[in-house]
């Protein structure tokens, strides 16, 4: 099934970035390549329900399962050993990525409270854009009732744009709510 963002983008997008940047073919184009969800999730390890909790949440979110992040060395001050669950990633590509910037930029961005764009300065200099959410609230599949805590996630939308101009344009084009 073919998502809105992505028929837009081929039949929107495309036209207005070749005009704009002058490209010589479409594949010149810059292209959204994958959509990495990450969240931290530093009392999973003495809390189990927590990391269960957090991955059916996530799966919801995304409609895709997460893989357990799990830590690399033992820190004894976080109390942390070797290979205990830290945090949840999912990368979505294809349709679901593609789903999944769509009810971000359409539906959950604009349920925040004040909310008065994004950030122009989380690009990485390259052509991909990461953000913080602090809560998984803003998402309408989430039911209030049904949380235990609140919890954040970070979001990294990775592009096949050479710099951060081309990817602001490309953004631009799908709607995305960047502060003035």
């Amino acid at each position: 099934m073919v998502q809105r963002l992505d028929s837009f983008y081929q039949e929107q997008s495309i036209p207005q970035l070749i005009k704009e940047f002058h490209y010589k073919n479409k594949h010149q184009v810059p292209k959204l390549d994958k959509i990495v969800i990450n969240r931290g999730l530093g009392d999973a390890s003495q809390n189990a329900k927590v990391l269960e909790s957090c991955s059916k949440e996530q799966s919801i979110i995304t409609r895709q399962q997460g893989v357990v992040t799990r830590s690399k060395k033992a820190i004894a001050s976080f109390k942390l050993r070797e290979k205990m669950p830290v945090g949840l990633v999912v990368t979505l590509r294809g349709d679901k990525m593609y789903a999944f910037l769509d009810r971000l930029i359409n539906l959950a961005l604009p349920r925040i409270r004040d909310f008065q764009g994004v950030s122009r300065k989380s690009f990485d200099g390259r052509g991909n854009y990461s953000l913080g959410l602090e809560e998984q609230l803003m998402f309408p599949e989430i039911d209030y009732d049904k949380i235990d805590q609140i919890r954040g996630m970070d979001v990294s939308i990775v592009t096949t744009a050479k710099t951060d101009k081309e990817a602001m344009a490309l953004f631009k084009t799908f709607g995305m709510p960047f502060k003035n």
